[in-house]
């Protein structure tokens, strides 16, 4: 199995998203996938000029050239490719969104009709059959992924490809202090790792595995007076230094 993981944070490894991501490909990789990571922030992708020159007139080439030319054969060779991404703004960063619109070429300009829905064709060769993905939100509530779902199970849709899951943590600023305290959180990111070995084996991943993934850390009250008193000293300090 060929896996293309993509880390969309704009802090890369320092940031939450990095502490599900990083597990769950430690764990297909053990599984004996074939797992490659990227970090958009480290790629040069310019935006789509929405010219369907890779449609029509290179079929599958943009006429862009960075580093999409050679990203895009990687993707079309892949079985599964991992989005990860924090909530930004509801959705999905920046970084992540200029990539999805420039897998253009991954699909040809005729439409064909799948499950009642007029859908572009897929290029030949283009293996992609699952997506999954990871991500971290600031904010306590699990509702607040819903919009950032609701484009992702979208863009599988055109990609003719399977939504294979989501690994998912909210109030995800409060994990690394609770590291730093001892506080008991190992088992998040053994159930990550977990769900890393269960895609690649059974080819799903299990609703008990996702669910201890997005457990809840503290109760509500708690994380908005721990917030709150956090951001007041990091107010603080930056007062004292300036």
């Amino acid at each position: 199995m060929k896996v293309l993981a993509f880390n969309a944070s704009p802090r890369g490894d320092r940031g939450n998203t990095a502490l599900i991501l990083n597990p769950f490909l430690e764990g297909m990789r053990e599984a004996r996938a074939d797992v490659e990571l990227f970090y958009n922030k480290k790629l040069k992708i310019n935006h789509c000029q929405a010219c369907f020159n890779c449609w029509l007139k290179t079929p599958g080439i943009c006429s862009q050239k960075d580093d999409m030319r050679w990203l895009l054969p990687k993707m079309r060779e892949a079985d599964v490719w991992v989005l990860a991404t924090p909530v930004y703004t509801d959705g999905v960063t920046a970084l992540l969104k200029i990539l999805l619109e420039r897998t253009v070429p991954l699909a040809k300009p005729f439409l064909e009709l799948r499950g009642n829905y007029a859908r572009h064709t897929p290029v030949e060769g283009t293996k992609v059959s699952q997506i999954v993905l990871v991500s971290s939100c600031g904010y306590w509530e699990m509702e607040n992924f819903e919009p950032l779902l609701a484009h992702i199970k979208a863009f599988c849709k055109n990609a003719s490809a399977e939504f294979a899951g989501a690994l998912l943590r909210p109030h995800a600023s409060k994990l690394r202090p609770m590291i730093e305290n001892g506080t008991p959180v190992s088992d998040i990111f053994e159930a990550a790792k977990e769900a890393g070995h269960q895609l690649v084996k059974d080819g799903k991943m299990s609703t008990d595995t996702l669910s201890t993934i997005s457990r809840e850390l503290m109760p509500l009250e708690t994380f908005i007076e721990s917030t709150n008193e956090a951001k007041r000293k990091s107010l603080s300090q930056r007062m004292e230094v300036a």
